[in-house]
């Protein structure tokens, strides 16, 4: 008796296609994984190759997505300023019932995001390649820097109308303010500076209240 061999196909079923969520995901671990060789290794010396091996994905697979190096760059730059910057509604929590307390609150959650593990690479990675890709330092000011600067220029205007400041130009009040009391705190820790956290306090207040000597309104 003869046997016939079964028709049926028993090779192995092909994976599917990645659904959305993964794709997602894979695609933020390229961004990832190239910010940190950029930042690394310095924008000259990161080739495609060298990401593409990293992650597991063809340079094929990268430059469907992206037409060059200098896109890809970007690309994780702007990645990483869209999770370090402070939403709007977050900034909206910290306001107090006392202009103090409000710029209190502001000034010690910015300067603490500026000592996330992301704020210092993003930091850094401006700082090492702004003369090369100029847009980068305006795009981290108008997505993380602005949203703060329109908020507390709103909190200072309204107590500017309720007449417990003197502020003929709030917005720049605003601008006054990070300069005075977070830009170099945020600075000093981008460069690899640890505060003691009682000396970190100190400053903030004595800078706040600095500012608040200069536009609270005076009486005759």
């Amino acid at each position: 008796m003869v046997l016939l061999k079964s028709s049926t196909n028993h090779a192995r079923p092909r994976a599917g296609r990645p659904t959305r969520e993964q794709a997602t995901r894979r695609h933020g671990q390229l961004l990832d994984q190239a910010l940190d060789m950029f930042l690394d290794r310095g924008y000259a010396q990161t080739t495609i190759d060298a990401i593409a091996a990293a992650v597991n994905m063809t340079k094929r697979t990268i430059y469907a997505r992206y037409d060059d190096k200098a896109a890809l760059f970007r690309a994780a730059v702007q990645y990483a300023i869209k999770r370090w910057m402070i939403a709007p509604q977050t900034l909206s929590t910290l306001e107090c019932d006392t202009l103090e307390g409000t710029l209190l609150a502001v000034a010690r959650m910015r300067i603490a995001h500026a000592g996330t593990p992301e704020g210092i690479r993003l930091g850094r990675v401006i700082a090492a390649e702004s003369f090369r890709f100029p847009d980068i330092f305006r795009i981290a000011y108008e997505q993380g820097t602005m949203p703060v600067v329109t908020f507390l220029a709103d909190v200072l205007r309204r107590h500017q109308e309720n007449g417990t400041i003197r502020v003929k130009r709030p917005q720049m009040a605003a601008y006054a303010f990070l300069s005075l009391v977070v830009g170099g705190p945020a600075r000093a820790i981008a460069s690899g500076r640890n505060y003691d956290p009682e000396e970190l306090e100190e400053r903030i207040l004595f800078s706040v209240e600095l500012f608040l000597n200069g536009v609270r309104a005076r009486t005759v």
